[in-house]
């Protein structure tokens, strides 16, 4: 009977603690900034790239799956391209007229 009282109290005390640390909770947080600012775990190697992800995928599946489907955007800049032959290509607008 002793047993039985102090393991429910171990495990009521050990259910507080992890229930006031979080750490579920703070690893997903952990990973999920990893991925979202692509600073040091990228650079971190293959390793740690993998850990970070199996992480991410563990504490969020649904964020991840997201992430996963959604097909990665153009990284290049927008800057406008400049027409060589801009004076050949002007309308009357441009030249200064009315249209």
């Amino acid at each position: 009977m002793a047993v039985l009282i102090i393991a429910a109290v171990v495990a009521l005390a050990a259910g507080y603690l992890l229930g006031r640390l979080r750490p579920w909770r703070r690893l997903g947080d952990w990973a999920a900034d990893q991925v979202r600012f692509t600073g040091a775990w990228v650079r971190g190697g293959a390793g740690r790239q993998a850990v970070v992800v199996l992480v991410h995928v563990v504490t969020a599946p649904r964020t991840s799956w997201r992430i996963i489907r959604t097909p990665a955007t153009a990284t290049g800049a927008t800057a406008p391209v400049r027409d060589p032959d801009w004076v050949a290509h002007r309308t009357r607008t441009d030249k200064g007229g009315t249209a």
